[in-house]
């Protein structure tokens, strides 16, 4: 292991998915991993192909296709997990298999509270590091290259902790990930875990030590950086910091924390930092997760100044108030305008620098609603793209088909609706009343289509500027138990809003077929 270079596991497929209100599919994967191989990752985690077929389809989908970088699958510490993986990641050119289990007391006694785990702690204790390297062998029926999980190590007794990884060392582990799973440590404290871990391992040269931090008190980034600093040498995180609950720490910001400090740090990675801001954007179009303006090395005020001494400031010497060119992260300098008059070529030029390759089928569907689009606006910005591509490209079958939406409002008036549609190959029409247009809207697709899921949330945002900004609507629906995210897009909202209802259907009856 070179102690000079750190080793960069992107887990936004797996751990940045678990984001309430997310999921991608298969498709969907693939295009994200393509440009996670682009900015040069080491490790792509594609998913946990044990939770779901289409997990499994998107990791084995992964495999196939990105051949430069290592693709990970998430197991738990069960047989049929390990087993269900490694048939997911059979055709890696190189793969690793992620396993491991829970090892603080509140998850112990939380997981393992039966009695069939044992009736003493100390017993449960035993019988966990037992299913721990049992996992670590099996795993290795498939791979040479396992990563063993702590999870909680951040709440984990010390001593416990340290017999465990070494018991799961000796079993063949290559890697051990110390989670702070609930978010829970401090910079002090959590760089002192890995030196203790260091220190009391016996063989931990044997294996290299991953840091793997949450959030939820805004320090996963400071964690993982003082996991560096006392010698891990793998660092996991999401673009953007997405992720369960406040989310992962930000592969960004550590890396540029990184290159930027280089003298603090004195270590490097291979990653290619110019590929930063389109990854984010890309991230942020498909799960529907935009970008905080100020968020830290990709938020579009990441390099702007208004305050008039800045302004100076930066104009006499750019390093008065910037430690990072824009160029460095990819951050555009200039924003790239397109117009109706723009040919098929410089769209497709613009969809590839921004991440998208489509075939020529693809390119003629979204070329078509460009030219819709650009005869409505006077100018086509990044983000209208990125909307017409999430809903052009990534769209599921058309069980549903919106034809056509009337609806009637204003004061003193009831909110009604008419829609015809197609519905599973027949021609549906309905009419409904509502507590307002889209409310209306709702109702009259519920009538054509006869679904009627519960609604768990709707938003609408203007994702373009100007009166004629392109609208994206957002709905949440629920449906069997399962959460379905639909969008829709027009320069009408209540277009946007009905569009994202039939999206959100879509999606229930593709999961049904799947």
């Amino acid at each position: 292991m070179n102690k000079d270079k750190v080793i960069i596991f992107d887990t936004t497929l797996r751990d940045g998915e678990q984001a309430a209100g997310t999921r991608l599919g298969a498709r969907e994967k693939l295009e994200l991993a393509r440009q996670l191989a682009r900015l040069n990752v080491d490790i792509i985690e594609a998913g946990f192909p044990a939770s779901s077929p289409e997990d499994f389809r998107a990791v084995k989908l992964i495999c196939e296709k990105i051949r430069t970088v290592t693709i990970c699958g998430l197991t738990r510490a069960r047989d049929e997990d390990i087993d269900i993986c490694g048939k997911a990641v059979a055709k890696a050119k190189r793969s690793r298999i992620h396993t491991g289990i829970g090892v603080s007391d509140i998850h112990i006694r939380g997981k393992f509270g039966d009695a069939k785990y044992g009736r003493t702690i100390g017993a449960k204790k035993a019988n966990i590091i037992k299913m721990a390297v049992k996992a670590v062998k099996r795993a290795l029926r498939y791979t040479d290259d396992v990563e063993f999980y702590a999870e909680d190590s951040g709440r984990a007794n010390r001593e416990f902790l340290y017999e465990i990884l070494e018991a799961v060392v000796d079993a063949g582990a290559t890697t051990l990930n110390i989670p702070d799973t609930t978010g829970y440590s401090i910079p002090q404290l959590f760089g002192e875990l890995i030196a203790d871990i260091r220190a009391n391992v016996p063989n931990i040269d044997k294996a290299v030590i991953s840091v793997h931090c949450h959030n939820d008190l805004g320090m996963a980034v400071a964690n993982s950086l003082a996991g560096v600093k006392n010698g891990a040498r793998q660092i996991e995180g999401t673009i953007n910091g997405i992720g369960e609950r406040a989310g992962n720490a930000a592969i960004e910001e550590v890396i540029m924390a990184i290159k930027t400090r280089k003298d603090f740090f004195g270590i490097e990675t291979k990653i290619r930092t110019e590929e930063f801001y389109r990854t984010s954007r890309m991230v942020a179009d498909m799960l529907g997760m935009p970008v905080p303006v100020n968020k830290a090395v990709v938020g579009d005020n990441a390099f702007a100044h208004s305050s008039g001494i800045h302004v100076d400031g930066v104009l006499k010497k750019r390093e008065t108030y910037e430690i990072m060119k824009p160029e460095d992260v990819g951050s555009p300098k200039t924003r790239v305008v397109l117009t109706a008059r723009t040919g098929r070529h410089g769209l497709k030029h613009r969809l590839e620098e921004l991440g998208h390759k489509l075939n020529k089928i693809e390119l003629d569907k979204t070329y078509k609603r460009f030219i819709e689009i650009a005869d409505k606006k006077h100018e086509v910005f990044d983000e209208d793209l990125a909307a017409i591509i999430s809903d052009e490209i990534y769209a599921v079958e058309n069980v549903f088909k919106l034809e056509y939406l009337h609806v009637a409002c204003g004061t003193g008036t009831l909110p009604t609706a008419s829609v015809k549609m197609v519905v599973r190959g027949e021609n549906k029409q309905a009419a409904a009343c509502g507590d307002g247009p889209v409310d209306a809207a709702y109702e009259a697709i519920r009538e054509a289509t006869g679904l009627s899921p519960k609604l768990e949330n709707y938003s609408i945002r203007a994702v373009t500027s100007g009166k004629e900004a392109l609208g994206e609507a957002t709905v949440k629906i629920r449906d069997n138990g399962r959460i379905f995210i639909g969008r829709g897009l027009s320069t009408d909202i209540i277009e946007a809003s009905a569009k994202a209802y039939v999206d959100a259907l879509n999606r229930t009856e593709a999961v049904k077929k799947s």
